[in-house]
This record gives structure tokens, sequence and C-alpha cells, in this order.
């Protein structure tokens, strides 16, 4: 991408949560975390991409035992919503397991959905699983996020791990893209 067009995308696009705000519900989420996992030595798996940022920000808030690993699923390979590929799924680690998924996103579900059926197939003893952001609307997949930092309106959005077009991972904020983009 251009640096003009980087610059025009992001001039153009909503803020729908600062920096702050994130920050703030990131401190909820691991409030929430904690109370629920400190005494449990959950194994926190990242859902990668997306998740990087979001679970770089979150494990300094959790201050007990526990260890990272992280799993690939994706359905996005330079396209919007594709089939699901695994690209590490780490089977072994999670059996007998209190696992914690972190991902960036909850819209559709798919992905998260998935990643929480291959962790009980896998024999996980139970799967909690946390999201930075949770779109409204409805899900293509029967799952709930058991923490959520944000509830945002349905816009294709970025900022804090998630992307448009591979870039914006780093804004400082969620933003909405401009409208007119969005199909």
């Amino acid at each position: 991408m251009k640096p003009e067009t980087y610059r025009q995308i992001l001039a153009q696009s909503q803020q729908l949560a600062t920096a702050e705000e994130v920050e703030a519900a990131l401190d909820r989420m691991a409030q929430a975390i904690r109370r629920d996992l400190a005494h449990r030595n959950p194994l926190v798996l990242c859902i990668m991409t997306g998740a990087l940022v979001p679970a770089g920000l979150l494990l300094p808030r959790l201050d007990f035992p526990l260890q990272l690993d992280y799993l690939h699923a994706t359905r996005y390979r330079g396209t919007r919503g594709g089939t699901l590929r695994w690209e590490h799924r780490p089977t072994e680690a999670v059996r007998g397991r209190q696992v914690l998924l972190l991902d960036d996103i909850l819209d559709e579900g798919i992905t998260l959905w998935a990643a929480v059926e291959a962790c009980r197939a896998d024999g996980a003893a139970r799967v909690y699983s946390a999201v930075l952001v949770e779109k409204e609307r409805e899900r293509k997949a029967p799952v709930l996020a058991d923490y959520v930092g944000l509830r945002i309106p349905d816009r294709y959005v970025f900022g804090y791990g998630l992307d448009y077009e591979g870039y914006f991972r780093n804004a400082a904020g969620i933003y909405a893209i401009p409208e007119a983009r969005e199909s």
C-alpha cells in the first residue's frame, strides 16, 4: 500500500475506540481472567495473526502461572472469509489442560468456534475464549466469548491487531474503515 493511500484511509476512518479505551478494556479482561484462571495453570493459545498484539498486551497483566503457545487457523488468505485452513494446531499441548484461546475479534465466529472445537477434540479439560473486540451481529457459528474487551457495531475494523488488507494492525485505537471501502 502506498503511504498516501495509507494516510488517506486512516484519515477517513471513524475511530470507534481510543487507545485509552482499548487499554481499559484489556485491564477489565485481565481482571476477569485472573479471577477465573489464576489457580488453574492454563495453557494460553494466541490465535495468529490477529491476536498477536492483544496477547502481547494482555499477557503481562496476567500475573499468575501460565504457559503460552499459538494456533494458526485462517480463512483470510488475501480474501475475505474463505475456507478454514489449519497452519498450526498444538494438539498434544492441550490434552488435559485448561485452555484460554485469545483472539482479536469475534465476527462471524467460524474461526473461534473451530478453535474451541479443535481443543475439545484434542482433549482439553476446559476451553475458555477471550476476544479484544466482539461485533454486534449474528454469528454463523454457535460460539460466545467468555471474555470480551469491547463491543462494536458491525463494521469492517482495524487496529490493535486487526487488519485492513494486511495493514493497520499497529493502529493505536479501533477504527472502522470508510463505508465506501467496506464492500
